[in-house]
């Protein structure tokens, strides 16, 4: 494994956890610190979280209304204004 030396500033309570995962596991800081950027960087992408959300909700409530889109333009024009009336 090729490596970059990284210096960071911790809180003193994340390095009381970090401290503890160590002791438990048997691990050094370093590994801790790879294991928690290795399961952040595997998460989606907010971008990605909110397209999925939209693909599991399509069509959740099909008798659901919305407005036409004059309607709809009229009302952002006047709220992107200042003005919520009407």
């Amino acid at each position: 494994m090729s490596a970059t030396r990284t210096q960071v500033y911790l809180t003193e309570e994340q390095r009381r956890r970090i401290d503890e995962i160590r002791q438990r596991e048997g691990i050094s800081l370093a590994a801790v610190v790879r294991r928690a950027l290795d399961e952040f960087f595997a998460r989606p992408a907010p971008a990605e979280d909110v397209e999925a959300a939209l693909r599991e909700t399509f069509g959740a409530v099909p008798d659901a209304e919305a407005p036409r889109r004059e309607d709809w333009n009229r009302r952002w024009s006047r709220v992107s204004r200042g003005r919520s009336d009407g």
